[in-house]
């Protein structure tokens, strides 16, 4: 890895231009490119578009194609969609381009499970091209499944995992707080989680790290999801709430092996939800049991995927994951 890798921003939304600064402010990092299809944003000086407080130079563009005639670059950081059918030609042609990506698409975070065909197109781009290619972010990526996986290191015998996240949305993103339905009716929060495209992305990929990685057979996976309901109003910068309308939701996963179940994966985000943090309970040989206060979404986001550069470009070409490289870490 050189001194200084040239880093495109392909995607300018909230994550995307928070991402953007953080290189901008890392030592051995070089912004040379900032991707959007927003038109409020193309032609806009990408200093400007993120929030930097100062001119960059190079301007936001539509397409990746653009972006590289401004600029050479090493790594793609990618922040545009949650799901396959968006992401996969932007990843494939960033690969093709002979770029290395790291995306926090949460599909992408381990896809063999339920994008099995998918997952085997991108790894035979990168393959080609001798490019790497990962999934991250703090959920998937690293809360539900590598953390619990890398605390199963001090385990003699594990017998059943559960993680619990609890997030007060309240401080979170306005995309965030939409997400979850805030403001909604739960007959529309219902018909929208229905359609599959909202709600959080990724308990399928992180049961499939966890259940492959420890050599568990997947023999069934159920999830479910209801809406947490506002009993008084609650407002934000971005949502007025009122009584019996949505502040959230609850999703739970459960995976089972033959012998019953063994992981079960609870996410809780609403406004005002109290209690914030994130539990992991190992039961075997220790019992375990860890809590971790503080976890920030969207800083852990831009970090772990910023932090994941370097062992990406240090990794054999493929797609890989989060459980497949040295450990990351701040650098």
């Amino acid at each position: 890895m050189s001194s200084t890798t040239r880093v495109i921003q392909y995607g300018l939304g909230p994550i995307g231009g928070a991402m953007a600064r953080h290189v901008v402010e890392r030592a051995g990092l070089d912004l040379v490119g900032g991707i959007d299809v927003d038109p409020k944003k193309v032609g806009r000086d990408v200093g400007e578009v993120i929030g930097l407080g100062r001119l960059l130079g190079f301007s936001v563009v539509k397409t990746l194609g653009e972006a590289l005639r401004q600029s050479e670059a090493d790594v793609v950081l990618h922040t545009t969609s949650s799901y396959f059918d968006s992401f996969k030609p932007q990843v494939i042609e960033a690969l093709e381009a002979g770029l290395d990506v790291v995306s926090t698409s949460e599909e992408l975070s381990f896809p063999w499970l339920a994008h099995a065909t998918h997952a085997a197109e991108i790894n035979a781009t990168a393959e080609r091209a001798g490019k790497t290619a990962l999934g991250t972010g703090v959920n998937p990526g690293f809360l539900m499944d590598s953390l619990p996986l890398c605390l199963t290191s001090i385990c003699q015998r594990v017998e059943r995992i559960e993680v619990t996240r609890v997030i007060n949305a309240s401080t979170r993103r306005g995309p965030f707080q939409a997400k979850i339905g805030s403001g909604m009716t739960v007959e529309d929060f219902e018909t929208k989680m229905a359609a599959g495209r909202m709600g959080h992305v990724g308990l399928p990929e992180s049961m499939g790290m966890v259940f492959h990685t420890l050599g568990r057979k997947l023999a069934r996976y159920e999830s479910g999801v209801e809406a947490v309901v506002a009993e008084k109003r609650v407002k934000t910068d971005y949502f007025d709430v009122r009584p019996g309308q949505v502040r959230g939701l609850k999703q739970v996963a459960r995976g089972y092996t033959d012998e019953g179940e063994f992981m079960t994966l609870t996410f809780f985000a609403a406004l005002e939800a109290g209690d914030e943090a994130d539990t992991i309970k190992i039961t075997g040989s220790p019992d375990l049991e860890v809590t971790l206060k503080g976890t920030n979404g969207d800083i852990a986001t831009v970090a772990i995927a910023v932090n994941a550069i370097r062992r990406v470009m240090d990794a054999e070409p493929g797609l890989v994951t989060m459980r497949d490289l040295p450990i990351v870490t701040f650098w």
